[in-house]
């Protein structure tokens, strides 16, 4: 492929990226429209914070299931391995005693692992993604209910852990508006994650591989050390939720995170990942994330069944995978 070429088929590429993220910003800001007129308790600043908070689990699990899906991959475990993060950061703050500071990092390293975890049983042992992960979720839910010997594990000997995550350092300078710092750690981790997609050799591979993997490996990358990469960078980011989850409870709830992987692909994807690979971007999943809490809070407030706010959210995914195949169905060479 001659250099010029390349050049289009980048622009095209980043067009078709603008565009997704484009129509995902309009459809956030016209549902925010729409529950505003529906409801006058939709834009008041608790219902506003309320967003941000349950946006902030989704959204860094979201982080981390983005550079899987562009990698050309899928991770169904990230929802439990979150639980067995929090289940772990519990036991080495709680059962050990161990410092706040301690339990945190034993929190990621357990998610880390069990994404390492996945990448080995891909990479190495070519286990396909989909059957994998769906192990791994197994597993870690089993772990976590093990672990926990089937209760929950409360912070009450260290309640500064959920202080410091519930706490404001923007309500402390805006009263009005008390935005948990765990929200800030949402926003502090999607700056990072932007960085290492678009700035590094890691970020430069994920897309690489999800483009053309004979391709990458045939110019001799060595695709199972970076896929591995990835698949433990998408844990890491999961126990990062889970330890943002325990703090946000107060406690490790071994029976939560069964459901939440398919809310994190639903965001990346509404967001203009591509389940193809090859394409998505953090700006894009940070805003599919928006679009679903914002969603799922307005049909809340507007006293929809849950079941009927999870029918809704189902067709919104169908619908932006079904964008995605049109979009894809019309890139040059497309059969």
């Amino acid at each position: 492929m001659s250099q010029t070429a390349t050049k289009r088929k980048g622009f095209g590429a980043t067009g078709r990226n603008a565009l997704q993220r484009l129509l995902a910003f309009s459809a956030l800001i016209l549902m925010v429209i729409i529950f505003s007129f529906a409801s006058e308790s939709f834009l008041t600043p608790s219902n506003i914070v309320g967003i941000l908070i349950a946006t902030t689990v989704i959204g860094i699990l979201a982080l981390g299931v983005t550079f899987v899906i562009i990698s050309g991959g899928i991770d169904l475990s990230v929802g439990t391995v979150m639980t067995l993060s929090a289940v772990m950061t519990a036991i080495f703050i709680t059962n050990l005693g161990l410092p706040i500071p301690i339990g945190i990092l034993a929190g990621v390293i357990t998610g880390s692992i069990a994404g390492w975890f996945n990448g080995f049983l891909i990479a190495k042992l070519n286990i396909p993604p989909f059957i994998a992960t769906l192990g791994t979720l197994f597993v870690a839910r089993g772990l976590a209910l093990v672990l926990s010997d089937l209760a929950p594990i409360y912070f009450n000997d260290a309640p500064e852990f959920n202080l410091i995550a519930m706490g404001s350092i923007i309500g402390s300078v805006i009263p009005a508006f008390p935005v948990p710092n765990i929200v800030l750690v949402f926003f502090a981790m999607a700056i990072i994650c932007g960085f290492i997609l678009n700035r590094t050799t890691l970020g430069r591979y994920t897309y690489a591989i999800g483009s053309n993997e004979e391709a990458t490996r045939l110019s001799g990358v060595n695709v199972a050390m970076w896929k591995m990469a990835i698949y433990a960078l998408g844990g890491c980011l999961a126990g990062v939720a889970g330890v943002v989850l325990a703090a946000r409870l107060n406690s490790a709830q071994p029976s939560l995170g069964f459901g939440y992987e398919l809310e994190a692909i639903a965001a990346a994807v509404v967001g203009g990942v591509s389940l193809r690979g090859g394409q998505g971007t953090i700006l894009g999943t940070v805003i599919g994330a928006f679009v679903i809490s914002t969603l799922t809070n307005g049909l809340r407030i507007l006293s929809v069944p849950q079941e009927w706010q999870i029918v809704v959210t189902g067709l919104i995914v169908i619908l932006a995978v079904y964008l995605d195949i049109v979009r894809r169905s019309r890139e040059p060479g497309a059969t």
